[in-house]
């Protein structure tokens, strides 16, 4: 059975869509005159209904019978209260089931540890940031300098980023590294990315932005993700660029064997 919000926002999409068009705008007002043209009562929250489709659910069928072969069609944010259906190629990643852990002595403090939720998106993040896991991955002294934002954005509307780090590398090069943390099962979309890209440009526009995704592999394993956006044709692209899994460990789990191996894994890129 079509939901009431599949019903709506089909109307709106097929009410600007144009064969051949890589784009259909549309503004959230356009939703409360659809509860009208098909007689839904009105819809409180109508900000729900886009946000349910960027983030949490697929788009109806019958949208993306419309998409060429190999794309789907995601929402952006354009505005205050003003979105663009586009289409992209891979909306959607999640890690890989077969990467090696690579063991990383856990410097988590015990209380921490001990009140810290299991495998939340905030126990990710703040294992993250006292083991400095982002430092390794990328190879570059990172600090984190602020969590949990919130904001609106000129030209993309409201956005949320769950953390972001400023890195410096051995050459002086500059860095911004925005962060979005899942929960296991969950997937990275192309829209969080975009949203982080387009924050940092505007508030760092002179520093590299490397998009950064986590999630939690179990309680103590997590894999990372360093992302780009990639465009041909007008067509988006979320494009894994590395990816590390990492297992934090006692160091009595960290053996002499351990430490070789890494050891001669490095010797063997040079």
């Amino acid at each position: 059975m079509t939901s009431k919000y599949d019903k709506l926002i089909e109307s709106v999409f097929f009410k600007h869509y144009a064969e051949e068009s890589g784009s259909v705008p549309f503004d959230r007002e356009e939703l409360a005159t659809a509860c009208n043209e098909l007689k839904i009562p009105r819809i409180k929250n109508l900000g729900d209904i886009v946000y349910s489709y960027r983030f949490r659910r697929d788009l109806p069928g019958e949208i993306n019978k419309t998409s060429p072969a190999g794309c789907e069609w995601i929402i952006i944010g354009t505005g205050i209260g003003s979105y663009e259906f586009r289409l992209s190629r891979k909306a959607k990643i999640e890690p890989a089931a077969n990467r090696q852990k690579i063991k990383i002595p856990d410097a988590t403090p015990e209380i921490v540890k001990m009140y810290a939720p299991a495998n939340d998106e905030q126990a990710l993040l703040t294992k993250v940031r006292y083991n400095r896991i982002v430092d390794i991955f990328m190879g570059t002294a990172c600090y984190s300098i602020q969590n949990h934002l919130r904001t609106v954005l000129n030209g993309v509307g409201q956005i949320e980023i769950d953390e972001i780090y400023l890195g410096v590398a051995k050459n002086g090069m500059h860095y911004v590294f925005p962060c979005q943390a899942k929960s296991p099962g969950d997937k990275f979309g192309i829209v969080q990315v975009l949203q982080d890209v387009y924050f940092c440009r505007s508030r760092y526009p002179s520093v590299i932005c490397r998009p950064v995704a986590m999630q939690f592999i179990d309680n103590d394993s997590f894999a990372i993700l360093e992302t780009t956006i990639e465009e041909e044709n007008g067509v988006l692209e979320l494009v894994i660029i590395d990816e590390k899994h990492y297992k934090l460990v006692d160091k009595n789990e960290l053996s002499i064997e351990d430490i070789e191996y890494y050891r001669n894994m490095d010797n063997s890129k040079i």
